[in-house]
């Protein structure tokens, strides 16, 4: 009995990981879809007119099986991989393209779909069922259905390998983050390094074999540690090429090809739907709209951000010179020397602040911070079975007590794990048959693990990444609409980042860092002067960062915002591309496309300026925050109203109803240190 096609019969209806094997999926990949393709031919085989109800929302409401158990895979070959299951999605990934396109490309369907459309404005609908009736719509003329005979055909050809290359892709960048060992022998190697992270390395390298020795990975927990404070220039430069090479060596791994597959794939696609290319094809719906726009965006923040970028590299080149004498500063000794200055300047780093941010601390600390903000509470529960023992279960209460959602928390790196933080889901919420099915949300972590003789104690940026994803996981759990499509997160990726990175503000506020900061050791809360220091170094090195973030804006749209069929060279192309924000001499050997998983394994692609754009919506938003109080009540009910929304309304429409106005850009530049605030 494959549990995958069972109903589940587990607390809330959670997924049941404890009888759930790698060779289940194939086979519940395969009946889902057949039930799928049935439910399918109920809609086109009727001989009732087209409708709202027996057309649109009969399809909304098809393939629940096949989302259920896609969830579940494609979570798991991302936080819990293994080599049955990455053979698995080789086979499943295409099926899944195939049966996306069937749908997609069913000429009955979409003439069904398309005479509801033609009607919309006498159909009377609510503002949720006309977005979904447009984005239904849209969604089939995106991807296809408008093309007839060996135009139709190739796109399902594209699609079908363009979901094979991006698996590739991610397991190739896996397998190389995953092949790299530093193996150190000598303990003067370890000069400037915490203790917490020799810790790690001694505990990683008894794991691998090698006892009395300490193993570094670029699995960031370890790779982060090492290469702002190692003192041997050696060993960082060594560490931040292997980096920088992962995926761009000769090999089996090498996705030079690969990269250049997808690209000239994509814009073959996007031209085969009638775009110019494939960023005006992802960004007719994002809120940016045009490739131009997304590039003037960019633009603009360069002006104000390069200036004082350079200036921060001047200043850590100074400081490196006159601490060490260094003529030359490369790449591996940016975050070296710039957390030393750090250091001098504001007399502050990660290891005085470590001891204040205990996971455990933190992770109660975001959870009042969510019960001040929206009145909800999260109760560990131990009775949901879980993929691995490190995640943790809870389930998340309303203020009047009642169920609102199943959270999973997976906070530390392992093999089977990529790299990075993100947030997923099990089960989006919606309504059905007038219940309201309520979501089942993860966040997954990379941070650094306890150790036997050290609990897992958070580096400053671990907090506010876990905060960032938290902010996610309340868009989904606060969730309140009817279809799982417009549900939760489903919105326009250069929206969904507003409510993770506002969450982010949080973490410079003693109001809010007084509720969970406090020492490991001697539960003292965290000193006002530190909170003080915390919050002034919050712009440095703020300019090195804005134009970094700009280059890879600019490298994901010089990929995809023009025709790529020339391009022969990844190296070349990404040299040209980053040349104008380059603040730092060039590595060689070192290639961000091949490694870009957000773009090329990811969805982002066509999307990295997004972060960017986000940003200034929750600049904005926090200064309305500020200025009523960061636990004010009616703004946090806003809030809590935009985020519920989900995609139900226009981004924009949801902003000013919070905001009662458009974003200020301006807001962004002022946090940023980057625009002096006005008298």
């Amino acid at each position: 009995m494959n549990p995958l096609l069972q109903p589940y019969k587990t607390v809330f209806e959670t997924v049941p990981f404890e009888s759930i094997e790698p060779a289940h999926f194939e086979p519940a990949i395969k009946e889902a879809i057949a039930q799928a393709k049935a439910e399918i031919a109920g809609i086109t085989g009727q001989s009732d007119a087209p409708t709202f109800k027996n057309t649109i929302e009969a399809l909304e409401r098809s393939g629940k099986l096949v989302s259920r158990v896609s969830e579940v895979f494609f979570n798991l070959n991302s936080a819990e991989t293994n080599e049955a299951i990455q053979a698995a999605a080789r086979i499943i990934s295409p099926l899944l393209s195939e049966y996306a396109n069937d749908i997609m490309l069913d000429e009955q369907l979409f003439a069904r779909v398309e005479e509801v459309h033609t009607r919309k404005d006498e159909l009377e609908l609510s503002t949720e069922e006309a977005m979904l009736l447009h984005k239904t719509y849209r969604s089939f003329t995106r991807n296809g259905a408008t093309l007839r005979g060996a135009s139709k055909e190739r796109l399902r050809a594209i699609d079908k390998e363009l979901a094979q290359l991006s698996l590739a892709f991610g397991e190739h960048v896996l397998a190389d983050t995953n092949a790299f060992h530093l193996i150190l022998e000598q303990e003067e190697e370890l000069a400037g390094l915490p203790v917490n992270a020799i810790e790690a390395a001694a505990e990683t390298a008894e794991e691998m074999g090698h006892k009395g020795k300490w193993i570094f990975t670029l699995h960031f927990p370890s790779y982060i540690p090492f290469v702002t404070y190692a003192k041997n220039r050696r060993l960082r430069e060594k560490m931040v090429k292997a980096y920088g090479s992962r995926s761009f060596t000769e090999g089996e791994t090498d996705n030079r090809v690969i990269v250049l597959q997808i690209a000239k794939l994509r814009h073959e696609r996007a031209q085969l739907l009638g775009f110019e290319t494939h960023a005006h094809y992802v960004l007719q719906e994002r809120m940016a709209e045009q490739p131009d726009k997304v590039q003037h965006f960019l633009d603009e923040l360069l002006v104000s951000a390069k200036p004082a970028g350079e200036q921060d590299v001047r200043e850590v080149a100074a400081y490196a010179k006159e601490l060490d004498g260094l003529a030359d500063l490369q790449k591996w000794d940016f975050a070296y020397y710039s957390e030393k200055l750090k250091q001098k300047k504001y007399r502050i780093d990660d290891e005085q602040l470590k001891p204040y941010f205990k996971l455990e601390s933190v992770v109660a600390g975001i959870f009042e911070v969510a019960q001040k903000l929206y009145g909800i509470t999260f109760h560990l529960r131990n009775d949901i079975q879980k993929y691995h023992q490190d995640v943790r279960t809870y389930e998340v209460k309303d203020r009047d007590g009642s169920h609102l959602a199943v959270f999973y928390a997976d906070f530390f790196p392992r093999k089977g794990k990529r790299n990075g933080a993100w947030m997923t889901s099990y089960r989006s919420q919606h309504v059905l048959n007038g219940t309201d099915i309520r979501p089942h949300v993860s966040i997954v972590c990379n941070f650094t693990k306890p150790t036997a003789k050290t609990p897992s104690l958070l580096t400053f940026n671990e907090v506010t990444t876990l905060f960032h994803e938290f902010g996610h996981a309340l868009h989904g759990i606060l969730a309140k609409g009817t279809y799982a499509s417009l549900s939760g997160t489903s919105v326009y990726w250069d929206f969904v980042e507003l409510p993770s990175q506002i969450m982010e503000n949080w973490c410079y506020e003693k109001e809010c860092l007084d509720i969970f900061a406090r020492h490991f050791e001697t539960n003292e809360a965290i000193p006002s002067d530190l909170v003080e220091r915390l919050r002034d170094s919050s712009t440095f090195m703020e300019g090195y960062a804005t134009v970094r973030q700009i280059g890879l804006g600019r490298l994901d749209m010089g990929w995809h915002a023009v025709n790529p069929q020339s391009v022969t060279d990844t190296a070349k192309l990404e040299k040209e591309l980053l040349a104008e924000t380059e603040l730092l001499p060039w590595i060689e050997s070192s290639n961000t496309s091949c490694s870009f998983s957000h773009i090329f394994q990811g969805g982002y692609s066509s999307g990295y300026y997004s972060y960017k754009w986000a940003e200034v919506l929750d600049a904005d938003a926090f200064e309305y925050f500020k200025e009523k109080g960061i636990f004010n009540e009616e703004v946090a009910q806003k809030f809590r109203t935009l985020l519920s929304a989900g995609g139900s309304v226009h981004p924009m429409t949801l902003y000013k109803n919070f905001r009662g106005k458009e974003p200020d850009p301006k807001a962004l530049l002022r946090r940023a240190g980057l625009l002096k605030q006005e008298a």
